[in-house]
C-alpha cells in the first residue's frame, strides 16, 4: 500500500512564504554588495557550475543549513553568528522559503528569500558570474 502525504509541498510551501519576508529581485538587488547583508546560495555545487553564481554569495549547499547555522554543531559556520541580515535563494524560490523559514525558526534574523530565485536574478539582468568552461 502506498504512502499517504497527509501534507505536500505546497502546503509547507505556502505556510513557509506566510511567514518568511519574501524579496523581489529588485529590493535583493538593492541590499546586495552592503557590509550588513549576507546572500546565501542553496544550490548544489553541479547548479552553481551550469547557472553561475551570484557575487559574493556564501554558498550553503541545502543539506547541511541547519547543521552551519547551530553553534553547537561541529560543522558550525562563523559567517552565521554574525550580527546580519541573511538573503537565501535557490534556483527557483522553494527550497529558499523552506530554508529562510528553518533559519528563522532556529533563530537567525532578520531572514528573507528572493522570489524566484537565482533564475529570476538572472532574468532580471541582476549581476552574475557566468559560469566556468569545463575543462577537458
Amino acid at each position: 500500500m502506498p504512502q499517504t502525504i497527509t501534507k505536500g509541498y505546497k502546503a509547507l510551501l505556502a505556510e513557509a512564504e506566510a511567514k518568511v519576508k519574501t524579496l523581489s529581485v529588485e529590493e535583493a538587488q538593492a541590499l546586495s554588495g552592503r557590509d550588513d547583508t549576507v546572500f546565501v546560495d542553496l544550490r548544489d555545487p553541479r547548479e552553481r557550475e551550469r547557472e553561475g553564481k551570484m557575487p559574493g554569495a556564501f554558498h550553503c549547499p541545502r543539506g547541511m543549513l541547519e547543521f552551519w547555522i547551530d553553534p553547537e554543531s561541529p560543522y558550525a559556520k562563523p559567517v552565521f553568528q554574525e550580527d546580519k541580515q541573511f538573503v537565501f535563494f535557490c534556483a527557483g524560490g522553494w527550497r529558499s522559503a523552506l530554508a529562510a523559514q528553518v533559519a528563522q525558526e532556529m533563530g537567525l534574523k532578520p531572514v528573507s528569500h528572493i522570489a524566484g530565485g537565482f533564475g529570476a536574478w538572472k532574468k532580471a539582468g541582476a549581476p552574475f558570474e557566468e559560469p566556468e568552461p569545463r575543462k577537458g
